[in-house]
């Protein structure tokens, strides 16, 4: 039988086949402390595999959005969710790794001790938290290192084995919160090669950067939002046109 009778004719797939390629989905989200309305009725899907970021300035609503979804906090009105999993259910979480901004390891420890510590947070049994964290020192490329203490490593390293970490569990979604601040050229391209190798093996990855010029070389698809509210969400072949950079449109759209 030829392959291809085998595949469903395009637009043939059913209703679950097709809420199954979406891994994040925002519905009518909005978050208010008080006065305030950090996140005003935003909504948008994130599929399975692909590289997305979110975008805005400083205050624009991103890092809430990432705590609405980690629930951290949870949304004044509207819902998200993960692989269909409401955000405010604790089993939404088992499919996540998370990098937050500014991550810290304590600088007595060794990136391998480090790991095998989140690892047991996670439950896992030590022979096979030793084997899957063999793997993830091979992945994030520190073999050689991980059994000198952390007050030795750069800030790359560090964030290295926070992603390593992060990935501890084999998890559907990394989501990235600013994983290249303060780093040099050097460390944020070695970030960037990183999360270039899990892309390719169909990691979902949502990043929450500023630093455009990265997010254009490994993102598929990105949203800008600004004072709260979503301004654009699409691939970012269909959003920069006509010789922009995507640094160029979002200037053009946050400032108006």
């Amino acid at each position: 039988m030829h392959v291809g009778n085998l595949l469903p004719a395009v637009g043939a797939f059913s209703h679950d086949q097709k809420r199954a390629s979406v891994m994040i989905e925002l519905k009518n989200v909005t978050k208010r402390y008080e006065l305030l309305t950090a996140v005003d009725d935003v909504s948008f899907t994130v599929k399975q595999g692909e590289c997305f970021a979110l975008l805005g300035p400083n205050g624009a609503g991103k890092t809430t959005i990432v705590k609405m979804l980690l629930d951290f906090t949870r949304p004044s009105s509207g819902s998200l969710s993960v692989s269909g999993i409401p955000s405010t259910r604790a089993e939404c979480r088992h499919s996540i790794g998370y990098l937050a901004e500014n991550h810290r390891i304590p600088p007595s420890l060794t990136g391998w001790h480090y790991l095998l510590r989140c690892a047991e947070l996670l439950d896992m049994k030590r022979s096979d938290a030793a084997d899957h964290c063999r793997r993830i020192v091979e992945l994030i490329g520190m073999q050689g290192r991980e059994h000198t203490t952390v007050a030795t490593y750069s800030k790359g390293m560090v964030q290295r084995f926070g992603l390593g970490a992060a990935l501890l569990g084999d998890p559907k979604l990394l989501i990235l919160d600013e994983p290249t601040s303060g780093l040099d050229p050097i460390g944020i391209r070695e970030i960037r090669l990183l999360l270039e190798t899990l892309k390719g093996q169909g990691m979902t990855v949502f990043l929450n950067s500023h630093l455009l010029s990265e997010v254009e070389k490994i993102c598929d698809t990105a949203a800008i939002v600004n004072r709260g509210r979503l301004l654009v969400k699409d691939t970012i072949s269909a959003i920069v046109t006509d010789g922009e950079t995507l640094e160029d449109l979002f200037v053009r759209l946050v400032k108006g």
